[in-house]
């Protein structure tokens, strides 16, 4: 799933008061319009550099907190529900009489913000974790362990992950699915690198596993000794995975096999061991995704130590479950973590952290109570009418293309067709029912909600595919496309102002949250996308000489990104984030045709100075006003498959044409330039 904004698991501002049985005694965020005047910085020609234009004065008037690592739109509203969102935990924790989702919510966060409790227990809460992996003996003990660690205590990978997938040849079935993991930094680069850059932080990743050991109780000699083994192990693991361009190759992921199939290809792990272990159900086939590291664990299996191995296992559950852990790990975590990789000067308070887990652990809980107040019937039809405009912009593209031919186009308008919407929140809530929940053992309930999520992904194995599922929590600030699916996911949280704003005239909304939709429904038929039937089924639906066009096109893309600067020295990726600028140009050019189909018997009137063609574009400009710590520039230049806040709006305005009539920019001007990139 990929997203229109940066975050995963961030939630929306509040505008309204609360009507429901729970008062609220957070602060709604004041109300910001989706056209922000005072964000304009005047000084700056439009012509020359639109995105400052539109963010300069958001730019000036809003500096990073030091407890964050970038600040932009989305964050602020994200800063202001979790205060909106505390006061109803709180209360929630606090209420004489409450339902069993307020119960579930309530004591999940009073248990996560009893500190003296969780620092009082210490490493001790990892205990069982720990005296499990202390005690194995050779390697026909891992796979049971491994099975053990992944699914009952640990929701990072440990050495790599495992669930249920969508299989690629038939998207109705869930099948069984693994794929590489376990590394400890954010991406394979950071181990196989030779930069300078790399090696700096490899050596300050060294020095974190090992001070992970220390706070273990390992004596410093053996902590250093450690920590040289589990580098050692994560760099060979690192060095076999693919990279994440490689990823973006569903042909690569894809590799079904049995069981039998894979004991062959990684024979020094005890696959039928492991799978029992899982209590999984029985299935023949699952997919590998990336067989080359599987091989190389299977090696490492034989050439390192036991004790190696098990070393590499207690710093994993260690670090995992740090920001659960008593004070010293919860610092450590944040000093490696956010701190040196990405530049945040002081840590959240603990009160912030609690919601994000709130909603992270038990979301759709959390979520009932937030859509019952943010999130009316009449939201949710005036978002999918914009939907519905944006899908017939898409529809009258197709029909217009001149460079595909009538077979492909027919295939592309089954796919557009047969697209689903999920709008707002789910049809039916999720039961945490079975997850135990206690207000004073904040590690357990963590543990029981791993569990609880664990066994529902697994137990999909073997079954339909739930298509009124949702992967996004009510309160995300996030759009989505699922390829296999074939569905657009808009959870209630990312229609809420400055983003959509109901307040204001129809162009920047379709400057920004329309030029969302079309985001992620250009997803479908981005690079990776296209791949992807009506159906959902990985198929070759494309004439040959169709695919060597559409390539021909994104290659424009490909090149113009790859020549803007991420920070520093580095430059964009251009074939990393290529699947995302293909959708933010086609997002913000379905958006603009749809917005003109909106408005076309409406009458057309000049606001605050700026025309409704104005509008619309400063609306789009807005959308991601952004300020970064180059730290975390960085990482994202590594691994994150969206281009720099700056290059989403610069680099989507200077190929259309239309921004240039708007402004009435020169031909040939910065944003205006002779030659431009056009896919869809």
């Amino acid at each position: 799933m990929t997203s229109h904004t940066r975050h995963l698991l961030l939630i929306a501002a509040l505008i309204v008061l609360c009507p429901c049985g729970i008062a609220q005694s957070g602060s709604p965020a004041a109300y910001t319009p989706s056209l922000d005047l005072s964000s304009i910085d005047h000084a700056v020609d439009p012509c020359k550099d639109f995105y400052r234009y539109a963010c300069g004065g958001w730019q000036k008037n809003n500096p990073i907190p030091p407890d964050q690592v970038s600040w932009d739109v989305t964050d602020k509203m994200y800063e202001a529900n979790l205060r909106f969102l505390r006061g109803l935990l709180e209360e929630a924790a606090r209420a004489r009489k409450r339902d069993e989702v307020t119960r579930e919510i309530g004591d999940f966060y009073a248990a996560c913000m009893d500190e003296p409790t969780i620092h009082r227990r210490g490493v001790a809460a990892i205990q069982p974790e720990l005296k499990a992996i202390n005690e194995v003996q050779n390697r026909r003990d891992l796979a049971p362990l491994v099975a053990h660690l992944q699914l009952e205590f640990s929701s990072n990978p440990i050495i790599f992950g495992v669930g249920s997938r969508t299989d690629f040849d038939d998207s109705t079935r869930k099948i069984a699915g693994i794929n590489q993991g376990g590394l400890g930094l954010p991406d394979r680069d950071y181990y196989v690198s030779d930069s300078t850059e790399a090696r700096t932080v490899r050596e300050r990743y060294l020095q974190h596993v090992q001070k992970v050991f220390l706070l273990l109780g390992l004596p410093a000699g053996s902590a250093k000794a450690n920590a040289a083994s589990v580098m050692r192990i994560e760099a060979a693991l690192a060095a076999a995975s693919l990279t994440p361009v490689e990823r973006r190759d569903p042909y690569k992921t894809r590799n079904k096999m049995t069981i039998g199939a894979l004991s062959r290809l990684a024979p020094n792990f005890d696959w039928p061991a492991y799978f029992r272990a899982l209590n999984a159900p029985q299935f023949d086939t699952l997919n590998v995704g990336a067989p080359s590291f599987f091989k190389e664990f299977s090696v490492l299996l034989e050439t390192e130590s036991i004790g190696d191995w098990k070393a590499y296992l207690r710093f994993h559950v260690a670090d995992s479950f740090s920001p659960y852990l008593s004070q010293p790990l919860v610092q450590e975590n944040f000093d490696f973590y956010r701190k040196y990789l990405r530049g945040a000067k002081q840590m959240q308070p603990r009160w912030k952290r609690c919601v994000a887990y709130t909603d992270t652990n038990l979301g759709e809980a959390l979520g009932q109570v937030y859509v019952e107040q943010v999130f009316p019937p009449t939201l949710r039809a005036k978002t999918l009418d914009m939907v519905r405009r944006i899908e017939d912009a898409m529809e009258q593209r197709l029909h217009e293309l001149d460079w595909m031919s009538p077979e492909t186009k027919t295939q592309a308008l089954a796919k557009l067709k047969a697209l689903r919407n999920k709008i707002g929140y789910p049809d039916h809530w999720r039961d945490y029912s079975s997850v135990n929940i206690m207000p004073t053992d904040f590690f357990a309930d963590i543990r029981n909600a791993v569990v609880f999520e664990g066994h529902r992904d697994l137990n999909k194995i073997g079954k339909a595919v739930d298509r009124d599922e949702w992967t996004m929590t009510p309160p995300t600030i996030n759009g989505g496309y699922s390829p296999q699916n074939n569905e657009i996911m808009f959870p209630a949280g990312v229609l809420q102002p400055p983003l959509y704003d109901a307040n204001m005239d129809d162009a920047p909304n379709y400057g920004d949250t329309g030029s969302n939709i079309g985001h992620e429904l250009t997803h479908g038929f981005d690079d990776l996308g296209r791949q992807f039937d009506a159906s959902g089924n990985l198929r070759d639906w494309w004439r040959k000489d169709d695919a060597t066009k559409f390539k021909e096109r994104t290659q424009c893309l490909e090149d113009q990104y790859s020549q803007y600067i991420a920070v520093d020295d580095v430059h964009v990726n251009g074939e990393l984030t290529l699947g995302e600028n293909i959708a933010d140009l086609g997002g913000s050019i379905l958006a603009y045709i749809a917005w003109k189909s909106a408005a076309k018997d409406k009458p057309s009137r000049s606001i605050d100075g700026y025309t409704p063609e104005q509008r619309f574009f400063i609306g789009f400009g807005q959308w991601t006003c952004a300020n970064d710590r180059p730290e975390e520039l960085r990482v994202r230049a590594a691994s994150d498959p969206h281009a720099p806040a700056q290059y989403r709006i610069n680099g989507v305005v200077v190929n259309m044409p239309e921004f240039e009539n708007a402004f009435k920019c020169k031909h040939g001007s910065a944003m205006a330039p002779v030659k431009r990139c056009r896919v869809w």
